[in-house]
This record gives structure tokens, C-alpha cells and sequence, in this order.
């Protein structure tokens, strides 16, 4: 990479004790990469503000690339699916509008249940997400890159 890239992580504050180890995920594949990335994290209350800020962010032009996590759950009162799926369209409609890269971490799990074995399940997989998403955000920052750069 030409600079190193410069990304936002973005976490929802709900189930905090699970979404934070997408972060912890995210940081430790970049630490992995050798990329010096520069890391900046926002949270917020929740999964539905995830898409203003991104595109507040992603606005600046400071960003490469932007992440945000959440875990939506049915909490048996509204319909968690319209949730996410405002959450999902609203973070690619930031993307889309921007052009900025938009990454969603965000999981919706049909049966989530506040238990040991639910919490650690889902805080293992939050980990894997977050590489994921690194790797994801390492990767598009390249093709960008090699897209800006003329052939020779």
C-alpha cells in the first residue's frame, strides 16, 4: 500500500459485552497484516444510528474504509428483521453514496438467548467477524489503490 489506510470502526453499544470483539478481532488481524492501518472507534447507542454516523464519517473523506458492528436480537417487543434490515440497506446506502466502503459486522441471530452459552458463542463469532471485516477493509483499500494507479 501506497499510505497507510486509515479506518473507523464503529460499534453499537446493545450487547456491548458480545460487539466489542469484533473490534478486538478487527485489531488484531491488522496488527497480524504488518499494514500500518490507523484505527479510530466511535459507539453508539445502537444498531439504527450505525448509518448517520458512518456517513458523517465517511463524509470528512478522512476514511478509507469504515466498519460497524452490531448483534440485532428479537427482543419479542418489535421486529428485530426491519431492524436490520434498515441497518444493512442504510450502511450500503452510505457506500453507495460516498463511495467510501462500507462494512457491516452486524449479525442478526434467530435465537439469541442472554445465556452463558448463547454470550460466548456469539462473542467467539463477533472475533471471527472482525477479521473478516479487516481483512475485508485491508483488501479493498489495495483494489482501490491498484485501480487508482495507472497501468504501466
Amino acid at each position: 500500500m501506497t499510505k497507510p489506510p486509515k479506518f473507523a470502526f464503529l460499534k453499537a453499544r446493545w450487547h456491548a459485552e458480545i460487539v466489542d470483539q469484533a473490534l478486538i478481532g478487527f485489531q488484531e488481524r491488522l496488527d497480524e497484516s504488518g499494514v500500518d492501518a490507523k484505527l479510530s472507534v466511535f459507539d453508539v447507542p445502537g444498531a439504527f444510528e450505525l448509518p448517520l454516523l458512518a456517513q458523517k464519517l465517511a463524509e470528512t473523506g478522512e476514511y478509507d474504509a469504515i466498519a460497524a458492528a452490531a448483534l440485532v436480537v428479537d427482543g419479542g417487543i418489535y421486529r428485530h428483521d426491519f431492524v436490520a434490515a434498515a441497518v444493512v440497506t442504510g450502511l450500503m446506502d452510505v457506500g453507495l453514496k460516498t463511495g467510501v466502503p462500507i462494512l457491516s459486522v452486524s449479525l442478526t441471530p434467530h435465537n439469541f438467548q442472554p445465556t452463558d452459552d448463547h454470550i460466548n458463542f456469539f462473542a467467539e463469532h463477533f472475533v471471527k467477524k472482525g477479521r473478516e471485516a479487516a481483512d475485508s477493509a485491508l483488501d479493498i483499500v489495495k483494489l482501490y489503490q491498484d485501480l487508482d494507479t495507472p497501468a504501466a
